[in-house]
C-alpha cells in the first residue's frame, strides 16, 4: 500500500520504518518540510498518517490551503496519531469529510521503545468500517489496535490514560524518596510495592528510583523515553478538557502542577519519571 506518513519525530520516525519492514510503499516527510509539502506528500497516497508535536501542527498539516486536503485524493483514509485535544481531532475530521476523506484519530502508547518494536497500541477513534480498513495499516506498527468509538474517542481515551500515568509515576515517585529517608533498601521496597497491591507500570517497568529497573529511564540518567515536557503538554490536555466537561480532576491539577515546577527547574527535557529529583537528590 502506498503510504505518506508525515511527522518523523521520536516516535514518527521508527513507525514509518516499520511500516516499510511490513511491505508497505513508504513516502515519509518531517515536520518543516511537511508544512509546506504537505499537499504533495499527499498525492498518490492510499492512506495518509501523521504523528505531529500538537494540535496547531495537526491543524496546520491538514487544514492549511497547501495541507493534506489540498492534495489528497477524495476517499482516501487519514489517520492522525498525534496526542491532541478532541474537539481538534472532530474539526480536522468535519473538514475532511466535507471532501470525502475518512479520518480516524489514533493515538499510541508504549512509548518510544513500542514504536521501536512495533508493539504499540493503537487508541483509535473512527466507525467500524474505517477502523476495519486500517487494522492492516496499523498492525504494521502495533500488536494491540482498539477501536474506542466515533471521532474523538481515541483522544479521550490517550487523555485519560496518560492523566493516570502522570499522577502514578509521582506517587511511586513519593513512596521510593519516603522509603529511602526512612531508612529500607529502595531495591527492597521496590520489590515488595512490586509483588504487593502498590504495584503499576510506573513502579515495575518504568520506576523512577536509579537501578531498580536496569531498562528504566532512570538507570540512564532519566534520558529517552517520555519527556516531561511531553507529560506536561498532556496533563495540561487533561485539565483543559475536565475544565470543560465541569469535571474536577483534583489530583491532576496538582500532578500539572508538579511537572510545570519540574519544566521550570530545567528538567522538562528529561524522562517523566525523573519527577523524583523534585523530591531530593538520591
Amino acid at each position: 500500500m502506498k503510504i505518506a506518513f508525515i511527522g518523523l519525530g521520536h516516535m514518527g520516525g521508527p513507525m514509518a520504518a516499520n511500516l516499510l519492514k511490513a511491505g508497505h510503499a513508504v513516502t515519509a516527510f518531517d515536520l518543516v518540510p511537511a508544512a509546506l509539502e504537505a499537499a504533495k506528500a499527499a498525492e498518490g497516497a492510499e492512506v495518509v498518517i501523521t504523528m505531529l508535536p500538537a494540535a496547531q501542527h495537526v491543524k496546520t498539516v491538514y487544514l492549511d490551503d497547501d495541507g493534506v486536503l489540498a492534495g489528497v485524493a477524495k476517499g482516501v483514509p487519514l489517520v492522525d496519531s498525534s496526542t491532541i485535544d478532541p474537539a481538534t481531532a472532530k474539526l480536522v475530521a468535519a473538514a475532511a469529510a466535507k471532501q470525502g476523506n475518512p479520518f480516524a484519530d489514533a493515538p499510541v502508547s508504549s512509548g518510544g521503545g513500542g514504536a521501536q518494536a512495533g508493539t504499540l497500541t493503537f487508541m483509535v477513534g473512527a466507525g467500524e468500517a474505517l477502523f476495519e480498513t486500517l487494522r492492516p495499516v496499523l498492525s504494521g506498527m502495533g500488536k494491540n489496535m482498539v477501536r474506542c468509538g466515533e471521532t474523538g474517542t481515541g483522544q479521550i481515551a490517550k487523555t485519560c490514560n496518560n492523566l493516570l500515568l502522570g499522577i502514578s509515576m509521582i506517587g511511586v515517585a513519593e513512596a521510593m524518596k519516603l522509603g529511602e529517608t526512612l531508612g529500607i533498601d529502595p531495591a527492597k521496597l521496590a520489590s515488595i510495592v512490586n509483588t504487593s497491591t502498590g504495584r503499576c507500570w510506573s513502579s515495575d517497568t518504568c520506576n523512577p528510583y536509579p537501578g531498580i529497573i536496569e531498562t528504566a529511564p532512570a538507570s540512564r540518567g532519566y534520558s529517552g523515553g517520555f519527556g516531561a515536557d511531553l507529560m506536561l503538554k498532556d496533563l495540561g490536555l487533561a485539565v483543559d478538557a475536565a475544565r470543560g466537561a465541569k469535571q474536577p480532576v483534583f489530583m491532576g491539577a496538582l500532578a500539572q502542577q508538579l511537572y510545570q515546577s519540574m519544566s521550570q527547574q530545567g528538567l522538562g527535557g528529561i524522562d517523566f519519571s525523573g519527577i523524583i529529583k523534585l523530591y531530593g537528590k538520591n
